[in-house]
């Protein structure tokens, strides 16, 4: 059985056909597994020329794929991905929102769980999905890669096992993008040098198109054509380095029923808003006859912070079949998207999603807390260290960011590793502090000192610890939203809010019953928000903003679970082919 059969039937033909569901590069080969089967993918990381804007550029991709090969598997499936670096940077995947239960070698983040793999080596991701259904994605996670390397992750129900809601006539995975004319890595490479902010891209996509609003883009257009009177469910993935967005279909409802993999309850709007490393499984009714009509599907930026970002918009198209062979000029309508700095709009939107909470998807909300943090999120700087020069972050400093004032430094050995092996001496330091070290008005005049402090350091948890973090947004070079992805958990949103938390008031109206479930959540600007987990799964766990240029200047963490005592609470031994720094 290969991957082409795999992928369902009702998911291909929708007009467009998504390179990443042609499956017939990849390679699986299914033997049974304890609850599923074993699928093999074969994934080959090199460089291809690809025309976007009338602008040719050789681009980093997988098996010559822009998006990348959909992975597609059932809930309880176990993986076998060996991925192949062909290009000369070193490279390492992440399976965003997969829970890695005592896989944590296959986690993906460059230096945290494994060194990069380096030219001309292979390395077999193998882990097993347990407890997860939905839409997910991949991407590259070393420097700024994964703006071209990235594809969805399509979780199916287990065998014989149904959606809790109507039945798709078809499922249509919908990525967005970001698209660079020049190369993103020097872009990046560029801005840590001048301690400035990066260049911005110069499009958003839509499944790897830019669409008709952009110069020499028309016939990059994504296109869905559907038929009247069915329900199609769009699998979306923001997969935008430095951005979120609001997405809307002229004329057209959605119902969202799942977000980061998780059913939610249902609930109806005409536009979303989803950041980068969120997902969302929305269904689609179509109109009941064909209303010979085009419809924009449109996506823009969701901004909150003071700096420079692109202002642009993409748009797809969704037709209706015509049924009578006609193809003439229709009339077009385009939707109306939320102002850029909408934030009431978004707070809204966060507050209706809630879990589905149900006997047979319950959530499963820690009520008693072991542990409470409180993590500032900000940006900060870093003195100038050129000498004889000026830098181009804030009043001749260096643009930095960080977690309760420690701006991460990147190590050179996997933190995983180096706790694995006993030798984590010189390479972290277990005392990330639980709150900050100087309290102030967080939301409110800025401090004068602006500086960050410098580290690799660590939360360190008891197996089972059940957390309760807050984290609030700083108005230190200006309040942003922070969408903040905690790898290896899924976590509660139990609560937000605007300005300073107030540990004697806030936590009254925690909501501990159907609080939504996911793996990244936007800090909100010039707020916080309160999120619970149960550190269940051994390993070193990544956590940071998703917008990858304030995970650049450092706006990241690391925890650090302990063994449990039983033998199926033990993170396993890691694989031969672990890649070597």
């Amino acid at each position: 059985m290969g991957a082409s059969s795999f992928v369902p039937l009702n998911m291909i033909g929708v007009g467009f056909i998504f390179p990443f569901l042609i499956a017939s590069c990849l390679s699986p080969h299914l033997a049974l597994a304890k609850d599923g089967v074993t699928r093999h993918y074969t994934l080959d990381v090199k460089m291809q020329n690809v025309t976007r804007l009338c602008h040719t550029r050789s681009i980093v991709t997988v098996n010559g794929k822009y998006p990348g090969p959909a992975i597609v598997a059932r809930e309880g499936d176990r993986l076998l991905i060996k991925v192949t670096n062909h290009i000369p940077n070193n490279v390492s995947i992440h399976w965003h929102g997969i829970r890695q239960l005592r896989s944590g070698w296959a986690d993906g983040p460059a230096y945290i769980t494994q060194c990069p793999i380096q030219t001309g080596q292979s390395y077999v991701y193998n882990f097993t999905i347990t407890g997860q259904r939905g839409t997910l994605f991949w991407h590259a996670h070393s420097s700024w890669l994964r703006a071209t390397l990235y594809g969805p992750i399509i979780i199916l129900p287990k065998r014989n096992a149904s959606y809790p809601f109507t039945k798709p006539h078809k499922e249509v995975p919908i990525i967005f993008g970001e698209w660079f004319k020049s190369d993103p890595e020097a872009i990046i490479s560029q801005a840590l040098q001048t301690g400035g902010g990066p260049n911005v891209s110069d499009a958003y996509t839509i499944n790897g198109l830019p669409g008709p609003l952009y110069n020499c883009s028309a016939k990059d257009t994504f296109k869905l054509m559907v038929k009247p009177g069915k329900t199609y469910l769009l699998r979306l993935v923001n997969a935008a380095l430095n951005d979120e967005l609001f997405f809307s279909i002229a004329n057209h409802t959605f119902t969202i029923v799942e977000v980061d993999a998780v059913y939610v309850k249902p609930f109806d709007t005409d536009t979303l808003v989803i950041g980068p490393g969120q997902t969302s499984s929305v269904l689609l009714k179509t109109k009941p006859s064909n209303p010979r009509a085009a419809f924009f599907m449109m996506a823009r930026p969701y901004m909150t912070g003071q700096g420079t970002f692109d202002n642009s918009t993409v748009a797809g198209v969704l037709e209706y079949a015509a049924g009578d062979g006609s193809s003439k000029q229709r009339p077009q309508f385009k939707p109306t998207l939320p102002a850029l700095n909408d934030t009431s709009f978004v707070t809204n939107f966060s507050k209706n999603l809630r879990s589905l909470a149900s006997n047979n998807f319950p959530a499963n909300v820690p009520t008693k807390v072991d542990r409470q943090f409180f993590f500032t999120i900000g940006l900060g700087t870093n003195p100038c260290d050129r000498k004889n020069h000026t830098c181009q972050g804030p009043n001749g400093t260096m643009f930095a960011a960080s977690i309760n004032n420690v701006s991460f430094s990147m190590p050179t050995t996997a933190l995983l590793q180096a706790h694995f092996t006993g030798q984590s001496n010189g390479v972290y330091d277990p005392n990330f502090p639980t709150r900050p070290l100087t309290r102030f008005n967080y939301t409110g005049n800025p401090p004068n000192n602006t500086m960050v402090s410098n580290g690799t350091k660590l939360v360190v948890l008891p197996f089972n610890t059940s957390v309760e973090l807050i984290m609030q947004d700083t108005s230190i070079l200006g309040a942003e939203s922070h969408p903040l992805h905690l790898h290896g958990f899924n976590f509660f949103v139990v609560g937000q809010g605007f300005g300073n938390f107030n540990p004697n008031n806030d936590p009254k109206n925690f909501n501990l019953v159907d609080p939504v479930e996911r793996n990244t959540v936007g800090v909100p600007s010039g707020g916080w928000v309160a999120i619970r987990f149960l550190a269940d799964n051994p390993g070193v766990w990544f956590m940071h903003c998703h917008l990858e240029v304030h995970t650049s200047w450092g706006l990241k963490m690391a925890w650090l679970v302990l063994d449990g005592k039983l033998p199926n609470q033990k993170l396993l031994p890691p694989p031969a082919d672990l890649p070597k720094c």
